[in-house]
């Protein structure tokens, strides 16, 4: 709830250059306390150059800032924290082998002559633990030994352990299931209800409509619109300040299934023990098929025995009829198998690697001559898929750090591309990519399909996988729980089936 109008935070025609690129090229942005303001843009608009330069991470070249007022400069992340402005990063910035309350009191320990006062800091860990609604974790737990969403808590509490007004939380659901989703609304909401702003930043324009209050949309660098009221801004004008262009945001329309379809994928009986047990499905070639499910379902632990990451303990994977090694993934990619993991990042991609590298690293054979890899054939074979995808930018030699998430999705799907993929496993193919890339994206699925590749879909949105998928596998507890088509089941049906853990 919005509880003043003056601005505590108000930023104007902010900009900020790397070696030339213009990273920034006029923001403005006004955020007034016990306000959810949410930041809309696609992936290399600026949000991240933003959210560091609000940080104290990067000094803006110009531009002014002020605070409560005041014209400013925040000197540094220390800076921003005395003044009361926190960050939260999407790659949480916790240290695992400390314990909670270490890691929250970290950089300005309580502490007499140089003696920590421990009790006092569990002591004060447990209180804001129980304001964020989870008392029942200890402050000497290891963070090392919590989910991804406790994590995402303790950077948070972290927040509130100084005298924060202000809190930017940069796609704080993007590894959150649909409970934890709700228990972060649920804090947001108090923390504004306390006269705490929070700037909110996320890809999910469903989110945005039920936390936000107002929204600054960014392109290229500049805000194309800022103070938007979330009630009366449509969802195409968003997509339209935000892509510069119209764009469709339907899923594209699937061709059926011809009845002759050769099945390519077979899993019977397929288990990893206190995993998931007994799973049976066919996948045909042309086919999308979706596995719908909560956050630890067994989902992605299907794709991973598929894949041969993680070695089965029962049943059978074939294609194409024949039967695959288990835990053997070098004979599930000679079979035709590629994966799409669900962190891209460290487990799909070497960010420090051009793109050509990236995109030929499944089909080194294919380029060797004499022991030695040909570049220049790595080079035109990447370029092309480059040109396919319509990867930007088109450079093969850029690094593939430096790419929008959109576009190292792209770089994923292109290395499966090279290799003549039979069978695609997409774990949260577009986990982190905006709304522009994801139509990209959705389409690219579709036209795999169209010719002929088999296809398997996980996404923690469960409209997104029945959006996509042709037919449907509801999973929960490691427990296929029915398959049904697509267009016979819709978001609540799901659920319901997953709450109650049986399609009785």
């Amino acid at each position: 709830m919005i509880t003043v109008d003056h601005p505590l935070l108000e930023v104007r025609g902010l900009t900020k250059s790397f070696a030339g690129v213009k990273a920034l090229q006029g923001v403005d942005l006004s955020v007034r306390a016990g306000e959810v303001h949410c930041v809309l843009g696609q992936n290399g608009a600026g949000k991240s150059t933003l959210i560091k330069t609000l940080s104290g991470a990067y000094q803006p070249d110009s531009g002014e800032i002020f605070w409560q007022g005041e014209r400013i400069t925040i000197g540094g992340p220390v800076a921003a924290l005395e003044r009361g402005i926190a960050t939260m990063y999407q790659e949480l910035d916790v240290v695992d082998g400390l314990t909670i309350a270490e890691n929250i009191f970290l950089g300005h320990e309580q502490a007499t002559g140089g003696l920590l006062h421990v009790a006092s800091a569990n002591a004060r860990t447990a209180e804001i633990l129980t304001r964020l609604g989870h008392g029942e974790i200890s402050p000497r737990t290891e963070v090392g030994s919590l989910s991804a969403a406790n994590k995402q808590i303790v950077s948070m509490a972290r927040a509130l352990s100084r005298d924060t007004r202000l809190i930017i939380m940069d796609e704080p659901s993007a590894v959150l299931d649909s409970q934890e989703v709700e228990n972060l609304f649920r804090v947001v909401k108090e923390l504004t209800a306390q006269g705490i702003a929070v700037v909110y930043i996320s890809h999910r324009l469903a989110e945005i409509r039920r936390i936000g209050d107002r929204i600054t949309v960014i392109k290229d660098g500049r805000s194309t619109a800022t103070g938007l009221s979330v009630t009366d801004t449509s969802t195409p004008e968003l997509i339209r300040l935000m892509t510069g262009r119209d764009v469709d945001n339907v899923f594209p329309a699937a061709e059926p299934i011809a009845a002759d379809a050769p099945v390519v994928l077979s899993c019977h009986e397929l288990g990893v023990r206190g995993v998931f047990r007994n799973v049976s499905f066919e996948v045909r070639a042309g086919e999308v098929v979706g596995l719908a499910g909560l956050v630890g379902s067994g989902r992605s632990e299907i794709l991973e025995a598929i894949y041969g990451a993680r070695r089965s303990t029962s049943g059978t994977v074939t294609v194409n009829g024949e039967a695959l090694r288990p835990g053997s993934v070098a004979a599930a990619v000679a079979a035709g198998i590629g994966l799409s993991p669900e962190e891209r990042k460290s487990q799909g991609l070497i960010l420090d690697e051009p793109i050509f590298k990236n995109v030929t690293l499944s089909s080194f054979g294919r380029f060797a001559r004499s022991g030695f890899l040909n570049e220049r054939r790595e080079r035109q074979a990447a370029r092309e898929q480059i040109e396919a995808l319509e990867l930007r930018p088109a450079n093969p030699d850029m690094v593939t750090r430096t790419l929008s998430g959109g576009n190292q999705q792209k770089i994923l799907l292109a290395r499966w591309l090279v290799h003549g993929t039979a069978v695609l496993l997409l774990d949260e193919p577009t986990r982190g990519v905006d709304v522009g890339a994801r139509a990209e994206i959705y389409s690219l699925i579709r036209r795999l399909a169209e010719a002929g590749t088999a296809i398997i879909v996980v996404s923690s949105e469960i409209d997104e996988v029945l959006g996509l998928a042709d037919r449907v596998l509801v999973i929960s507890d490691g427990d296929v729980l029915t398959t049904t088509n697509a267009n016979d089941i819709d978001e609540p049906g799901v659920l319901d089936l997953v709450m109650r853990g049986s399609a009785a």
